[in-house]
């Protein structure tokens, strides 16, 4: 007797774990964060924020705010500018050993944060609970952040990890020695873009360079600002200086 499998509905883990296989396809490719995003928003997290870390200093490789579009930019513009050194995190990732994961919930550390820093990062922005998976790898630190609407509404711990390490592998992937950490998250014309502003380019001069027009450095250059968390020409020489 032969049995024939029925077609069952999609659900929301069917579509999660096409999600997941789309960042392993996608690893080290453009195209990768389109796959990633959907997989963060499907756990139920109001904003996600990758950094890599290293000697006291941080970069903002992923930001993205699902209910404000311009509050992910703004708060990774504040913890770039020196707020990441009263993170505890920041110490606590650096201190990883290679190819090992932690994940830590806001309620393990916020003993040692300053008021100062939980209210500008937490409570202003209305983010009340955070799982942070910690995690390194040959050549990259990497903090990737959960926030949750409310306290206690963290997602499932299994899923957190698995899309930290989908990160780190993504990430380890686009790191190119000879190019700024930071910029590994961007397509390659936005890469370009954002080199030939960190070389004292105009946007006139990148366009007859890349042979297009003055208005598509434009485009390229808001969805590189939007990917690295920034908002400014000075954002990103100071997210690259180091």
């Amino acid at each position: 007797m032969s049995y024939k499998m029925k077609d069952k509905p999609t659900s929301g883990m069917d579509d999660l774990l096409a999600g997941i296989d789309a960042c392993l396809a996608l690893a080290g490719q453009d195209a990768w964060a389109d796959a990633f995003v959907p997989c963060v928003a499907a756990t139920g997290a109001a904003q996600v924020m990758v950094f890599s870390y290293g000697a006291d200093r941080a970069a903002c490789l992923l930001s993205r705010n699902f209910r404000s579009a311009a509050l992910g930019p703004r708060l990774a513009e504040d913890y770039l500018g020196g707020w990441f050194r009263q993170d505890p995190l920041f110490h606590r990732a650096l201190a990883l050993e290679t190819g090992t994961l932690e994940v830590v919930e806001s309620g393990a550390v916020i003993g040692g944060m300053t008021g100062e820093y939980r209210a500008r990062f937490y409570d202003r922005p209305g983010l009340e609970g955070k799982t942070a998976a910690l995690v390194r790898g040959p050549s990259l630190c990497l903090a990737v952040n959960f926030y949750w609407p409310e306290a206690g509404e963290a997602g499932a711990g299994a899923v957190v990890r698995v899309l930290a390490r989908l990160a780190l592998m993504h990430f380890q992937a686009r790191v190119e020695s000879d190019l700024p950490a930071p910029l590994a998250v961007l397509s390659d014309r936005e890469r370009d873009v954002c080199l030939g502003i960190l070389s004292g380019k105009k946007a006139e001069v990148i366009a007859g360079e890349l042979g297009v027009a003055v208005s598509t450095i434009a485009t390229y250059r808001t969805r590189a600002y939007e990917k690295l968390g920034i908002s400014s020409r000075g954002s990103l020489f100071a997210l690259c200086r180091g």
